[in-house]
């Protein structure tokens, strides 16, 4: 069965910076693709940033690029969101999800395991 288990949210004023990890088991993800997404209240679900584990591609929401940054640790079946620069918008509940796919997808309904989600609320 697998599991995914995030981290690391929490409440920060505007312009701080947060880490959020996000621990796979039950399986191994290599080669294929995990990410964030976020919902904030009263919206969908929206791709925030993306890894493929092959050759380490990374990929990001217009919103987020160049503030946030993914990584991954292999070895710990691990992979991290880190958001600096955050502003009162980032504010939501933040979802690490993996795919069993290759591509990297926009859209959460094409993605195939998800974590609870960790609350990031942004202060102005």
């Amino acid at each position: 069965q697998v599991q995914l288990v995030e981290s690391g949210g929490g409440l920060v004023q505007a312009g701080g910076s947060l880490r959020l990890s996000c621990a796979a088991s039950g399986r191994t993800f290599s080669g294929y693709t995990m990410g964030w997404f976020r919902q904030a209240a009263g919206k969908e679900r929206e791709f925030v940033a993306g890894i493929r584990w092959s050759g380490g591609s990374t990929y990001y929401a217009d919103s987020t690029k160049g503030r946030f940054t993914i990584s991954g640790d292999n070895a710990k079946n691990t992979v991290y969101l880190q958001m600096n620069t955050l502003r009162p918008e980032d504010t939501a509940v933040y979802y690490c999800a993996a795919s069993n796919s290759r591509i990297m997808y926009w859209a959460a309904s094409r993605w195939d395991y998800w974590g609870q989600g960790t609350q990031v609320t942004v202060s102005s």
